[in-house]
């Protein structure tokens, strides 16, 4: 009997979006970890030359925050008149405190 999509064999199966029990224990022993060792971590932190610094605060970032879809924005900027364009990058500009970390510390790395 073939399978049709959408359908399981087996009805009683993982309901669909729930957590994989490897990956949750995976993820309690690691926030445990990081909770027991959490002074241990912050002095070896404080330790690291910044550019290394900056690098480990992002890629902790990856456990602590959702993942984010990439959005891409089209638009035709060559059509906009100048007075437009002014406008968008002032908005830019004056918005930029409320950028999460990662879009700061991306600016360092690739501004300097």
């Amino acid at each position: 009997m073939p399978f049709i999509k959408g359908q399981s064999g087996n009805l009683k199966g993982r309901p669909k979006g729930s957590i994989n029990k490897t990956t949750y224990d995976l993820r309690v022993t690691i926030a445990e970890f990081l909770e027991n060792n959490f002074e241990k971590i912050s002095t070896d932190f404080e330790l690291l030359q910044p550019k290394d610094r900056i690098k480990y605060y992002c890629e902790l970032l990856n456990f602590g925050l959702p993942k984010l879809q990439t959005t891409i924005l089209e638009s035709d900027y060559d059509s906009l008149p100048d007075s437009q364009l002014d406008q968008i990058i002032e908005r830019i500009i004056n918005n930029r405190q409320n950028w999460p970390p990662t879009c700061f510390f991306s600016m360092l790395v690739f501004n300097n």
